[in-house]
């Protein structure tokens, strides 16, 4: 399985729109800062067809060392979720 690299975008969108090398890069890291940015300030960020990234607060809970077996708390923390449309899963499940 193939991975996409923040090169191999910059390169589609050289070659779809006629952006220089520079600008695509440039154009790149302003969409995923403003999806940092807004998933940091507690704002979900929605893309119609695609899906919605937002932050999950998950509570202290009780767990366990996976090495020695013996339990452990987990902190609480926040967490970074995505989960897709629909129409994106029926698109993916057609492949």
């Amino acid at each position: 399985m193939a991975t996409i690299t923040r090169n191999d975008f910059a390169n589609r969108l050289r070659e779809r729109f006629g952006l220089t090398t520079a600008d695509a890069y440039k154009l790149i890291d302003i969409i995923f800062e403003e999806i940092s940015e807004s998933l940091i300030h507690g704002e979900d960020v929605k893309f119609a067809g695609f899906g919605t990234f937002k932050i999950l607060n998950k509570n202290q809970r009780l767990g366990r060392n996976p090495k020695t077996g013996e339990p452990a708390i987990i902190t609480a923390r926040r967490v970074a979720s995505f989960r897709p449309s629909n129409e994106f899963r029926q698109r993916v499940a057609k492949q």
